[in-house]
């Protein structure tokens, strides 16, 4: 680690370096002057007041004019624009002095021009040379074994990974970049701050950065979209701290640094829980969670042991995935009890036997398939696994006690153009249905995409991008909504507790995301350009498939709740709508028994009516949030 003392060291040397170039400089344009106007007497007293007044004069001037700042400590590339600027304010101090002591018109016509000239070759060889001499060597140690790095943000966590990055002796850090105008030009932990975000690429270019490092942990996602952008327009390789949240109490580690993800661009601010209520509502209680081992299943899981739960059965039917969260659990939790149960959410056997042994008394159902365009053409396989699956568990929660049953939903519940978005407004329907026929408090959650959950559209972009594209985008004007896998796991919980029975409550997801914005985003991400690198293509929307997503119904009232980003949906059914569903469910599902599946998608159509009138909804506007 390099002390302070070097830096103030190195800093009056070249201090020096420059003060006595000064007077060579100075020397040498009075001699030049003297030879050509032919004149050989030289007053030796008068010029030795010449050279202490340059000096006085010339060196304020250079030290304003930005030469001493720090960065040709690091031998960065020559910064012509100030070493000219100190040249040209040289001639100003030339004139000042030699009007101020008298000197003859065509001496200072010659001084004035020699001078600065001079004075420019002088400053600008030697940091030239050093430069030249340092990439020379560094070649010779396997091409620069060290990384100039340039940090973004001299905040705490800025000053607290810089002894990090100098323990490690692989990075020459150079400075920071901070916006806050108090630090401009200054010194923190020994660096000092080179400017504004927006500087970015010319201290990079200037500097000859190798990889610049944004430990800015607070930054929202716009701010990181900015900073990202301006690192990618510098063309320089960079890397992030995590969220305040991911970091918690943790010191700032070298370890912590990661490649930008696009959950830093498009995640939200921390969420605030009440961890009382959180406690309160499962810590003591046996939790039955269906679905466990999908993205969402598997992060209520994880969420759910830190609350010491009495005991946590989790229900899938993918033999990997469970395999994979009882590995990750118990690897984790080694006090808890975990009983992990491979098996089918349809199956009235399973439900039954989970049901009776494990006596949860809250059950998340999570289990459900979500593949639109897949179950467009699969509308028997989407009722059973989404409809009669949801049936299943729901009645037997009823049948052995449970006091709280949470239901996982979807945006596409919302006005449903598609199979999979009926399936989801059904089970809706049916968990408001049955919280007025028992004492078991069914709530309901709904919200939209999760970045990097299964199947979803993030993995998809990244594996095409992997091959060399193209990377496929159904419509340039196409929006999701979207909420990173942690912060929809801890809404559902928080909603959870805050439930009485009945209510539907909507995660608050936030300002919709252009997908192509996405797709541009992650191939930037993966160090290409779009539409050089990686194309992207237009393959217009799938059947079903919507331009824009909603949370709310048309006319869905809707509230705010004890926490900032969970609503409340006040919707109402009467009984004889709710009557006359459980018919055309019973029907269903004797469709669906004898593979009825003309007879299955006409009573789709009666359970949601809203379906029809949705061919993709290109017109459809978005109803704001409350608050």
């Amino acid at each position: 680690m390099e002390k302070p003392a070097t830096s103030l060291n190195r800093r009056a040397l070249v201090i020096a370096h420059d003060f006595f170039v000064l007077v060579v400089a100075w020397l040498g344009a009075r001699l030049l002057s003297i030879w050509v106007v032919g004149d050989h007497t030289l007053n030796w007293p008068q010029l030795a007041v010449e050279v202490n007044l340059i000096l006085i004069i010339q060196g304020f001037l250079q030290w304003r004019a930005g030469l001493y700042r720090g960065v040709w400590r690091f031998a960065s590339l020559p910064d012509l624009g100030n070493l000219l600027r100190a040249a040209i304010l040289g001639a100003v101090a030339g004139i000042a002095v030699m009007l101020l002591l008298d000197v003859p018109l065509e001496v200072m016509l010659l001084v004035v021009w020699a001078f600065p000239a001079i004075l420019l070759l002088l400053l600008s060889l030697p940091r030239l040379t050093y430069r030249i001499f340092k990439d020379m060597r560094s070649e010779v140690h396997e091409r620069r074994v060290t990384q100039r790095t340039l940090i973004l943000g001299a905040g705490r966590s800025g000053q607290l990974l810089l002894p990090e990055l100098r323990r490690r002796g692989r990075y020459d850090v150079v400075g920071y970049l901070d916006d806050d105008e108090q630090l401009r030009g200054k010194l923190v932990s020994d660096l000092p701050v080179l400017g504004p975000m927006t500087r970015l690429s010319r201290v990079c270019r200037e500097a000859a950065i190798d990889l610049v490092v944004i430990a800015i942990p607070s930054a929202t996602n716009y701010q990181m979209q900015r900073i990202v952008s301006f690192c990618e327009a510098a063309g320089v390789e960079f890397k992030t701290l995590p969220t305040l949240k991911q970091m918690g109490a943790t010191l700032t580690r070298f370890d912590d640094l990661k490649p930008v993800a696009i959950e830093d661009l498009l995640g939200r601010d921390p969420v605030s829980l009440d961890w009382d209520a959180l406690r309160a509502g499962l810590a003591g209680r046996r939790v039955l969670v269906t679905g466990g081992g999908g993205s969402i299943g598997a992060e209520l899981c994880r969420q759910i042991a830190r609350l010491d739960p009495a005991s946590l059965v989790i229900l899938d039917n993918c033999e990997y995935n469970l395999y994979r969260v009882d590995y990750r659990l118990r690897s984790e939790f080694r006090d808890l009890i975990i009983e992990t149960v491979l098996g089918d959410i349809c199956d009235s056997a399973t439900i039954g036997n989970v049901m009776g042994k494990g006596r949860p008394d809250v059950v998340f159902h999570a289990a459900a398939y979500k593949h639109l365009p897949m179950l467009q053409n699969q509308a028997r396989e989407a009722f059973r696994n989404n409809v009669l699956g949801t049936k299943r568990v729901a009645d037997a929660a009823v049948a052995h006690g449970v006091e709280t049953f949470v239901l996982i939903s979807t945006d596409k519940a919302v006005n449903p153009s598609n199979v999979m978005g009926a399936t989801k407004r059904i089970a809706e329907l049916y968990c408001q249905h049955i919280n007025q026929q028992s004492p078991t408090r069914f709530i309901t959650v709904r919200f939209g995409n999760v970045l990097n959950s299964t199947g979803s559209v993030v993995p998809l972009f990244n594996e095409q991008i992997r091959q060399g594209g193209p990377v496929t985008v159904t419509h340039p004007d196409i929006t999701r909504y979207f909420m990173t896998i942690a912060e929809a796991g801890q809404l559902i919980l928080q909603a959870a507790v805050l439930g009485r029975g009945g209510e539907v409550f909507v995660l608050d997801m936030g300002e919709p995301v252009r997908i192509s914005y996405l797709a541009e985003q992650l191939v930037r991400l993966a160090g290409k350009e779009p539409g050089r690198d990686i194309e992207i293509i237009y393959t217009g929307l799938r059947p079903g498939e919507k331009l824009f997503e909603e949370l709310f119904h048309e006319h869905e009232p809707h509230a705010n709740t004890e926490h900032e980003k969970i609503f409340l949906s006040r919707s109402t059914l009467d009984q004889a709508s709710l009557s006359a569903l459980i018919g055309h469910l019973q029907a269903a599902e004797r469709a669906s028994q004898s593979y009825d599946t003309v007879a299955l998608n006409e009573l789709l159509l009666k359970m949601v009516p809203e379906m029809a009138r949705q061919p993709n909804r290109r017109d459809q506007k978005v109803i704001p949030l409350v608050g």
